[in-house]
């Protein structure tokens, strides 16, 4: 036990330590800027809630630097397809600019037709000034209030006045607003704010073009002429040209540098949020108190009544849970897979634990871009100690005695799968190529972390677990299985599973659905709090439910119990692929086949790891629940 002691002590001062080493990032740290400082502002991948597949900012063909340099900082930006580079947009800090000219570009057949497909996707430009997003102010029509989104349109399409055909229109020229929080005593700045409003504008001028000479005649800082509207809009059709231009102005604001996201994670109709949690979280609470009432006084009245039996006679004639007391720990089948499924979904509890921990902390905040990804795949290796540790504990239990089979297969079985499913999708994106396709060399650090750190931790988590004593069951088992009766039709082990798995779900849906706006809709996620609480009532509810619907099992004289506590709490999986499916069809636009592919894929990834980890929590509550009961009667 000292020994198990201090590896988990270890591996959490490792965590610890990496977290100090990889949560911080150079763009995190305040930076101060003083007048006339050079301010780059960098691109991010061209984004669309109609198709889900990111693309490089230079997929696209605007005005190019000579030299493109990529800034992606972590393994959590990559695999989101985040692909960050410098870009020709060069400010002065507090020094305004306008009608600034980046570049022409005379579209071909090949330029217009990509620019086309894009707007007609709605693919958005991200990009990023010290670290903050850009984002569209839009004042709400109802509310006198303003709400960002992240981001501009490539282009819009539309109609001439009295005409009925189709154009598309291009966003050329970006008036950015700066905001800036200013420092009294310094008179140095940190930029608190980066906001823009898109216009589309054919660019005229005279006489030769010259890009350092030529002067606009539709824009001019020398007659104070700017760019207000896009009443004159620029066309995307073979051979016209487009000018790219763009104002930035400055505004000093109140808002201090700790303060600058608190706009960007405000994006949603809060109230509607809180209020629907709080909601969902007193039912579910109300709910787990009764069930937990009534099967504490059910369970004393049982175990009081059966320890005043005197006589064997009396025993017999007796039916419930105690008849089958010589059955209730029998290995059930295939008991190596539940020992393997059980070592996985402790890893998976353990990385989830360890992540909303940090992010709670605030370690983990939006300003971390993929800090979140990285996080949870660093935790799931290191969590592979405690994985071997488990499923190798319940292998012995089970009388096994090749413990390095279970270890292997622990360490192989779940990556296995999840990493057969990336490996299509990811060559599916890579066929669209699209940023979202992870590289070759991220993709062999991928397979380092599995087999050159994970598995060796599983194998020494499972011989640290399999040099420990066995467990020792509370009652004896008989040689001879004991026949099971008739069941009742409710008792149907199909109906009783996913019955179970309903009211798990039942804590989680209201949440999940600003999950899944954030992850598919492009938007920010940061409340941790609530969702911290949301999966400790998840908790509670899986074990609870599980314990529940094994006592009735075990009452019916059925003592196969083993894979049942399993599936009962683990088929909530089940409910929540069917609501991601009723969200795809009716909160997503999605028309493209291999989106719609990309989207179900990850929503079946995440769908298998929520049965991992709601069925290995059913499962635990159970073996403890079995345990407890029958080590408090009296057996002869």
């Amino acid at each position: 036990m000292a020994f198990l002691r201090s590896l988990a002590f270890f591996a959490v001062l490792l965590l610890l330590i990496h977290g100090a080493l990889s949560f911080y990032l150079p763009g995190v740290a305040p930076q101060d800027f003083q007048k006339g400082d050079s301010l780059q502002v960098k691109v991010n991948k061209l984004t669309s809630t109609k198709t889900q597949l990111p693309y490089t900012y230079y997929s696209l063909p605007y005005c190019t630097p000579s030299k493109i340099q990529d800034s992606a900082e972590n393994l959590g930006e990559v695999l989101r397809g985040d692909r960050i580079e410098n870009s020709l947009y060069v400010f002065k800090m507090r020094e305004p600019q306008m009608c600034n000219i980046v570049c022409k570009l005379k579209l071909d057949a090949k330029t217009s037709k990509e620019f086309k497909e894009k707007i007609s996707d709605e693919y958005r430009v991200n990009m990023i000034l010290d670290n903050l997003p850009l984002v569209v102010p839009l004042k709400r029509n109802d509310q006198d209030s303003t709400v960002y989104q992240l981001g501009f349109h490539v282009g819009l399409k539309g109609q001439y006045s009295g005409s009925k055909e189709e154009k598309y229109f291009i966003h050329n020229h970006l008036a950015f607003t700066v905001k800036y929080h200013k420092d009294l005593l310094t008179e140095s700045a940190r930029i608190v704010g980066f906001e823009v409003n898109p216009f589309s504008v054919k660019h005229e001028y005279e006489g030769k073009w010259d890009e350092k000479m030529t002067r606009l005649t539709t824009c001019d800082p020398h007659t104070k002429h700017t760019v207000v509207n896009s009443n004159n809009p620029q066309e995307v059709e073979d051979g016209k040209e487009i000018i790219f231009t763009y104002d930035v102005e400055f505004q000093e604001s109140d808002v201090k540098w700790a303060s600058r996201w608190d706009a960007y994670l405000l994006m949603n109709d809060d109230q509607i949020h809180w209020f629907s949690i709080v909601n969902s979280l007193m039912i579910v609470l109300f709910l787990s108190g009764m069930v937990a009432m009534i099967m504490l006084r059910t369970l004393y009245r049982d175990i009081a009544k059966y320890n005043e039996l005197e006589t064997q006679e009396e025993a017999q004639e007796e039916t419930g849970w105690k008849l089958v007391h010589g059955d209730v720990f029998r290995p059930p089948n295939n008991s190596d897979l539940l020992c393997v499924y059980v070592g996985t979904g402790v890893q998976f509890f353990g990385m989830i634990l360890v992540t909303m921990m940090f992010a709670v902390l605030g370690f983990l905040s939006p300003s971390n871009r993929g800090g979140l990804m990285t996080a949870m795949l660093l935790l799931w290796v290191f969590m592979g100690i405690f994985a071997g540790y488990t499923s190798t504990r319940l292998y012995k239990m089970f009388k096994g005695s090749e413990w390095k089979k279970i270890a292997l297969r622990t360490a192989t079985l779940f990556p296995a799968v999840v990493s057969a499913i990336f490996f299509v999708l990811n060559a599916l994106i890579w066929g669209q190529k699209s940023s979202g396709a992870v590289p070759f060399g991220t993709m062999f650090a991928l397979i380092f972390l599995w087999f050159g750190i994970s598995v060796p931790l599983v194998f020494v988590g499972s011989y640290v677990g399999f040099k420990k004593p066995a467990i020792e069951n509370p009652v004896k088992t008989n040689k001879i299985p004991r026949q099971i009766p008739e069941q009742a039709w409710y008792m149907n082990p199909v109906f009783s599973v996913l019955i179970g798995g309903i009211l798990p779900f039942g804590a989680v849906f209201i949440e999940l659905f600003f999950i899944l706006t954030s992850i598919w809709l492009n938007q920010f996620y940061y409340i941790f709090g609530f969702l911290f609480l949301v999966f400790i009532i998840l908790i509670v509810t899986c074990a609870e439910i599980t314990i529940v619907l094994c006592y009735f099992q075990l009452c019916s004289e059925d003592y196969l119990w083993w894979w049942r506590s399993y599936l009962t709490s683990g088929s909530s999986a089940f409910y929540l692929f069917l609501y991601a499916t009723f969200y795809f069809f009716t909160k997503l636009e999605i028309t493209k086949l291999v989106s719609a592919i990309f989207y179900f894929g990850y929503m079946l990834i995440a769908s298998y790891a929520f049965f991992v980890v709601t069925g290995t929590i059913g499962f635990y509550a159970c073996f403890w629940f079995t345990r407890l009961i029958y080590s408090s009667v009296k057996i002869d």
